[in-house]
């Protein structure tokens, strides 16, 4: 493996290639597997699952081993990463994963710059403007917020958890529920000042963002929106049925949930499962 970095100053984006980019061929691309805010570290025992390709990983912007800050991250500057990446690679267009914020960010990559991309698979992008609940799930994201800023990460990570585990539409008084006491979740009750935590960056523009339903659908069967089989009715899968059916394709069914590519103590997966999925997509000419 070798590590790179793109850019410099705040815009400095690190990224790592496992594998061999001269042995990257037009039916072989390089492929590109990201989250956000997970890094790179995130995408390790799935990256294992392909020792026949060139993968490439890297930590988003204001995560992992970029510099960091408080300003919120925008769409625009993911996609902008994204592409520079790419471009730094120097091998063409790539097969690309991404999956939860790093989803919403591939298909607004993919929808500015096709050109990029030989095929894209979106798993689980938790857009809301799709969702018949949307405007119920922005006001809590704008709650979120507001707790982040006033009570920290504890507070606001507590009623994220609650969030994106909520099962089915979002009633229009979730808000007046009592708010999920963070030691339930084993997280800091105190709040330590700090406000770099990427996860909040990235609200609200992962969440608010609205797909260009004419940019994806014109991508055809280069694209695929997939959900987890154990994710049920929650907001992330219930989006990326919500954009496959406005692009006109049925969402792909993946082993596992959220985060089955991984296997965690306490939180297991499938990586091997859930990369055989994956390779049955990305393995075509």
């Amino acid at each position: 493996m070798s590590t790179h970095v793109v850019g410099d100053g705040d815009d400095a984006i690190t990224y790592d290639i496992q594998g061999y980019l001269d042995r990257v061929t037009t039916e072989r691309p390089a492929l590109f597997l990201f989250g956000a805010p997970m890094d790179a570290s995130g995408f390790r025992q799935l990256a294992e699952q392909f020792p026949d390709r060139a993968v490439v990983t890297y930590d988003p912007r204001g995560a992992g081993r970029n510099p960091t800050g408080t300003a919120d991250i925008t769409t625009e500057q993911h996609v902008d990463d994204i592409h520079r990446v790419i471009a730094a690679l120097g091998t063409g267009p790539v097969d690309a994963f991404g999956t939860s914020g790093g989803a919403v960010n591939l298909l607004a990559a993919a929808s500015a710059h096709p050109q990029d991309y030989r095929l894209i698979v979106a798993h689980e992008p938790p857009s809301a403007p799709l969702l018949g609940d949307g405007d119920e799930v922005l006001a809590i994201v704008d709650d979120m917020k507001c707790c982040y800023a006033a009570q920290g990460q504890g507070a606001a990570m507590a009623r994220f958890i609650a969030l994106v585990m909520f099962s089915g539409p979002v009633p229009a008084g979730y808000l007046e529920r009592p708010a999920p006491d963070p030691a339930m979740f084993g997280l800091p009750v105190e709040d330590d000042g700090s406000r770099t935590d990427p996860l909040f960056r990235n609200m609200p523009a992962i969440i608010s963002h609205r797909m260009d339903v004419d940019a994806l659908r014109a991508l055809g069967d280069r694209l695929t929106l997939a959900a987890g089989t154990e994710s049920g009715e929650t907001i992330a899968a219930r989006a990326a049925r919500a954009i496959a059916a406005a692009i006109g394709t049925p969402a792909a069914d993946f082993p596992s949930h959220h985060t089955g590519f991984q296997d965690q103590p306490g939180h297991p997966g499938d990586p091997v499962a859930f990369g055989a999925r994956l390779h049955e997509l990305v393995d075509r000419p």
